[in-house]
């Protein structure tokens, strides 16, 4: 396969990643939180290697596929009413949380109290207080109340305090399913002091449908027209090598 080819492939190999990428975030779009995502592509150029180039000679230059960019916008807040689904209204902050993979941290306040009075999230991950260490609720307390500096209050008194972070650079946290995020361990998580939480509430996917399929029906179209040029450049190469072997 010559240069033209390797070109027309890489491409295509990008086209599919942003194909997926779109496709997952249609998926999500009713995903409480979620961020939709944009695959970074750069160009690689490759000085062309040979003896005897003729005058006029450049780099021959490739797709290639650097990272995944998310949209850090906040998503719409929805009111539930259930005393456990909380929100952050700050632009930024994330709940940490406990998984069996470490810590993780996640904008999804859809939280419960299992069968030791532990606030945890819908896979059963408790989540953390100020302190570190797991909610928890004492038995026979009914009413709940979230304050809006993360507090958690009972008919009996402050049973503890949300563990809200920040970082730095969000884009470096890595996405773990829909829902958890894991950052790098040289960024730490910092405090943050006025999350503003919403109780009652959820926040929303910010994935905008409309806008999701109009770039899925593009995407689609330039895979497409790559297709065809990637079996032109075919045709072109069974021509050339017909042409030489009749001539020999």
């Amino acid at each position: 396969m010559d240069s033209p080819g390797y070109i027309v492939l890489s491409r295509l190999v990008g086209q599919l990643r942003a194909n997926a990428v779109t496709a997952n975030n249609i998926a999500n779009a009713d995903t409480p939180a979620f961020r939709s995502a944009r695959p970074v592509f750069a160009t690689v150029l490759e000085r062309q290697q040979a003896s005897g180039l003729p005058s006029g000679a450049r780099m021959v230059s490739y797709s290639q596929d650097r990272a995944t960019w998310r949209d850090e916008r906040a998503g719409p807040l929805s009111t539930t009413g259930n005393p456990l689904d909380i929100a952050i209204s700050a632009p930024e902050g994330f709940f940490a949380i406990d998984t069996p993979r470490g810590e993780r941290y996640t904008r999804a306040g859809r939280f419960v109290l299992d069968n030791q009075g532990q606030v945890v999230d819908q896979q059963g991950n408790t989540v953390q207080g100020a302190n570190g260490r797991p909610l928890r609720v004492a038995p026979g307390d009914s009413r709940i109340d979230v304050l809006g500096d993360g507090t958690l209050r009972t008919e009996n008194g402050d049973a503890g305090q949300f563990r809200i972070v920040r970082f730095d650079d969000a884009q470096r946290l890595s996405q773990e399913g829909d829902q958890l995020m894991a950052a790098p361990d040289t960024m730490p998580a910092r405090r943050v002091d006025a999350p503003g939480l919403v109780q009652g509430a959820v926040e929303g996917s910010n994935v905008r449908p409309i806008l999701e399929i109009t770039r899925m029906t593009e995407e689609l179209r330039e895979f497409q027209f790559t297709t065809q040029m990637a079996e032109k450049e075919g045709e072109r190469l069974g021509t050339a090598v017909e042409r030489i072997l009749k001539r020999r």
